[in-house]
């Protein structure tokens, strides 16, 4: 009898430990189930300037309530609810992602998201949307925040809305599935030849995105870029850029709207 009143207290104790990190699991984390349906509803495959992508219809996006009560819960989310790193990643990626759409949609026609800003105000240091209570930028989250938790893989998932960005995800990154959305979202930047990344063997050169060569500090502590991408890439690439004479350039960048 004992025993049987023991096992029934373990597995109350479990039940109990379950439903408590289920619900500071839960607590942490803000829902951005909105933005999943947006970008469905709103993003489809196109080309352009000999470049494919993932395009936004930001015309008919901006009217659509959805997305501006998406952008006005991020004003209201309380940041204290993120306490693991993983929660924080994944919150800021999303949340840069939401507001270069929101930037882009609010001046919405351009032809380019650098048209919102001039040279003594870059569109990157100007207010793109309020995140709990506090006006924020691009350069701020990217910089301030994302950089500085040492993840070079955001580099693949934060999407400035430019054709040469890696494409926007078709669902938003989440905690449980973070290091295996990042280590994809590389793996098909990488693939796309157009601006990700192309081998020239004969001239023993790869051609890299501009985005490796701005950020190459992000990958240092990883090996250098070169190191880091090879085990993104099947092993035929993997071997040629792993050869000691590799030489690397850098593709064109641009930067037209991601848009329909």
């Amino acid at each position: 009898m004992k025993g049987k009143v023991f096992v029934g207290y373990l597995q109350s104790l479990a039940l109990g430990i379950f439903f408590v990190f289920s619900f500071y699991s839960n607590a942490e984390a803000f829902d951005f189930t909105d933005w999943d349906g947006l970008v469905i509803k709103y993003v489809t495959p196109r080309e352009l300037d000999g470049i494919s992508f993932h395009a936004f219809d930001y015309e008919r996006l901006k009217a659509d309530p959805v997305f501006s009560n998406l952008v006005s819960r991020l004003n209201s989310f309380p940041l204290d609810n993120l306490q693991s790193r993983d929660a924080k990643l994944t919150f800021w990626i999303n949340v840069y992602n939401i507001l270069a759409v929101k930037m882009i949609a609010d001046n919405f026609p351009i032809e380019s998201i650098k048209d919102v800003g001039n040279f003594f105000s870059p569109v990157w240091k100007r207010p793109a949307g309020k995140v709990a209570g506090k006006e924020r930028t691009l350069n701020g989250i990217e910089h301030e925040i994302l950089r500085k938790m040492d993840e070079p893989r955001i580099h693949v998932a934060i999407v400035c809305a430019s054709i040469s960005c890696p494409d926007i995800r078709l669902e938003s990154y989440t905690v449980a599935k973070l290091s295996d959305q990042l280590d994809d979202q590389m793996k098909m930047f990488l693939s796309s030849q157009e601006k990700g990344m192309r081998l020239d063997e004969k001239k023993n050169r790869v051609y890299l995105s501009r985005i490796f060569k701005w950020f190459a500090e992000d990958f240092e502590s990883r090996g250098g870029v070169l190191n880091f991408i090879a085990q993104y890439v099947n092993p035929e690439e993997r071997k040629a850029i792993n050869k000691s004479q590799i030489k690397i350039s850098y593709l064109d960048y641009n930067w037209k709207i991601n848009g329909q």
